[in-house]
């Protein structure tokens, strides 16, 4: 597969942001669901192509055309099955694409437009998930799919000399994953998000936001970032964009509500601690060696799959005021281990614990590789 259209271009300046691209950051840094939104903001196939590329779909390619074209039935045979909406004709013999487009713009069909996309969105997810399910591939081979798309996205951007200082990315540990669980009331390892973890530091509190944009542009789609569990302790968004003589004229437009700093209860967090966060379901499309494993029916359901990952991203600053004092790393960690000692009573009885834990919700937000 080659490289998606744009793939080499440039960062791209706060002053040629679009709506769009505000209203995608906005999204990522907010948490908020794409289903509660009631337009999209293409300004044009060009923009168009380029949120089918971050969902893994290829114009050139037949079997996504033909794939995209399922997803768009089974919409809209859902919303006549369930609601008994009269979809228009029109609509349904509209290309997705060109489906896109419609949802940008305005009147009825709009609206009707929005809502199929909507319900394409979940299909596909769900149709990646069980595409997941019915491979054998084990988690090593998936995580291994998943590391080597985004190296592949951030070096090309460190390639193209992009304000990036550091890059980490890897998979949890199997001893912080215990420690993790038993630190929390609710001990399902499916609430434990950040298995892959990915951590960029940009040369300043500038870069950040160009930075996600792009991300959205090339890894993952905005659409499929995990709502509620994004933080921004970094910056007040609203004041930030207000501030800016090209983002203020549209920050009335954008969708959304206030935006403030946001923060999750996490009660192993510094308030000192200050970090930009986000969960997304990455689609990552499998390779023929690998679909070929599956059982027939499996075709059915594409050709991607969705991987659940975590992305911090902080500024040079903001990264070595976070690992003084107790917003540390290894504060973090200790306050978690004493947690997790207490809770399985390994603590001597009358053993007077040195370091009491914030019981109060930290406006800080989650710890470095640590997802709520």
């Amino acid at each position: 597969m080659t490289d998606p259209p744009g793939a080499h271009e440039r960062l791209r300046p706060l002053d040629a942001f679009t709506l769009g691209d505000l209203d995608a950051v906005r999204l990522v840094l907010r948490g908020d669901s794409i289903i509660d939104w009631h337009r999209l903001d293409f300004t044009g196939p060009h923009e168009v192509d380029e949120f089918l590329s971050a969902h893994e779909f290829y114009q050139d390619d037949e079997r996504d055309r033909e794939r995209l074209e399922q997803l768009k039935s089974e919409a809209i045979g859902y919303i006549r099955r369930t609601f008994e909406f009269p979809v228009p004709k029109s609509l349904e013999r509209t290309s997705v694409p060109e489906l896109l487009m419609v949802a940008t713009g305005r009147g009825p069909k709009q609206v009707c437009a929005c809502a199929i996309l909507k319900c394409m969105h979940i299909i596909n997810y769900l149709d990646g998930r069980e595409l997941l399910f019915v491979l054998p591939l084990s988690d090593q081979e998936v995580f291994h799919l998943v590391e080597e798309k985004v190296f592949r996205v951030i070096g090309t951007m460190l390639a193209g000399g992009f304000p990036i200082i550091e890059f980490v990315g890897g998979r949890k540990k199997k001893d912080s994953l215990y420690t993790k669980l038993l630190s929390k009331e609710e001990t399902t390892a499916a609430q434990i998000y950040d298995k892959l973890r990915f951590r960029i530091v940009t040369r300043s509190k500038d870069d950040l936001l160009p930075i996600v944009q792009y991300l959205t542009k090339r890894l993952f789609p905005f659409s499929y970032v995990v709502p509620r569990q994004s933080v921004n302790s970094i910056f007040d968004l609203r004041a930030y964009c207000e501030g800016d003589p090209h983002l203020g004229p549209m920050w009335t437009e954008t969708q959304g509500g206030d935006d403030g700093l946001s923060a999750v209860e996490n009660r192993f967090s510094a308030e000192a601690y200050r970090v930009l966060h986000f969960v997304v379901d990455m689609p990552v499309r499998l390779p023929r060696k690998y679909l070929d494993r599956a059982p027939a029916s499996a075709s059915r359901f594409g050709q991607v799959i969705f991987v659940t990952c975590e992305f911090q991203l902080v500024d040079r600053e903001t990264d070595a005021n976070n690992e003084m004092g107790e917003a540390s790393h290894a504060k973090y960690k200790d306050r978690q281990k004493r947690a997790v000692m207490r809770r399985l009573q390994l603590v001597t009885k009358g053993e007077i614990d040195p370091e009491p834990l914030h019981e109060s919700p930290a406006p800080a937000g989650k710890r470095r590789g640590e997802a709520k």
